[in-house]
């Protein structure tokens, strides 16, 4: 952790500052299109969560040091929404927790409104990592059931998506998401953890056939670090479903696992996957 800030409690450590880009205009979720964004009470289409998640590493890795992509977590609530060219800036203020130091983390908009809030550290001995075995494997289904209740209670234990840490992917990664850091650079860099959250939201919608639907939050613990190149999967199930304020609900248990069955992520995954329309308010 060479150059790491000293971590004083109260202290707030220096301000990142990014310009947001919504670089999912033209994804399958149409949450990211001004004109279906519009029709949802939004001003236009939102910057992705994980993109989100990805301005709030900057001041975690700076603090802690590259230790923490091996044995650390993030957790992450994302409460506004952030739009394209807003400038997006995060506090990171060290807080004594237990006798450890966490970090309290927050991103605003220009209008200072808290966009999203969150917490990183370092793991603690008592955090116990899931196996891969605890996971049930199934097949990604060949046609996509449309989304709903019933359909996420079938697909309970999702089918598992297989991937490879591409170069190329993750350079684009960077650039949609700002980040310049050296450190992700090179062919056998670690993987951002921003890349990897990613996956959370992939292994739903390769499950389901979503409409429109909001990334809510992610605690994240990091368990051992992923190289560019590696070929790794996803694992998940669905361990709740629930509506609040006419949103419905999905919350997910995801495992990212490398070469040999080596857990590299766990995830505590939510989302919207039933928005309420403005004229249900």
């Amino acid at each position: 952790m060479t150059n790491a800030p000293k971590l004083e409690p109260g202290t707030p450590l220096p301000e990142y500052s990014v310009v947001a880009h919504n670089s999912a205009t033209e994804s399958e979720n149409k949450i990211h299109d001004d004109s279906v964004a519009r029709q949802y009470g939004f001003a236009g289409g939102l910057v992705p969560g994980v993109t989100v998640f990805a301005y709030m590493v900057p001041p975690v890795i700076r603090a802690l040091g590259n230790d923490w992509l091996s044995a650390g977590r993030m957790g992450a609530r994302f409460l506004k929404p952030v739009y394209e060219g807003e400038e997006t800036r995060v506090t990171a203020i060290p807080r004594e927790v237990d006798g450890a130091i966490e970090l309290e983390l927050e991103a605003k908009n220009p209008a200072g409104e808290v966009c999203a809030t969150g917490t990183a550290g370092m793991l603690g001995r008592d955090v116990a990592i899931p196996a891969a075995t605890a996971f049930a494997t199934a097949d990604l289904p060949e046609d996509r059931e449309p989304v709903s209740e019933e359909a996420l209670r079938r697909r309970e234990n999702m089918g598992v998506v297989h991937a490879t840490a591409d170069r190329e992917a993750i350079d684009k990664f960077l650039v949609d998401t700002r980040d310049d850091d050296p450190r992700w650079k090179g062919d056998d860099a670690p993987v951002h953890p921003g890349f990897l959250i990613r996956w959370a939201n992939t292994i739903l919608a390769s499950n389901v056939r979503l409409n429109p639907w909001i990334h809510v939050s992610s605690e994240a613990v990091l368990a051992n670090e992923l190289r560019v190149g590696e070929e790794f999967e996803t694992r998940g199930r669905v361990v709740e479903l629930f509506e609040r304020k006419g949103h419905r609900f999905v919350r997910l248990d995801v495992l990212i696992i490398g070469a040999d069955e080596r857990p590299i992520m766990h995830v505590d995954h939510t989302a919207i996957y039933d928005i309420r329309k403005v004229e249900d308010a």
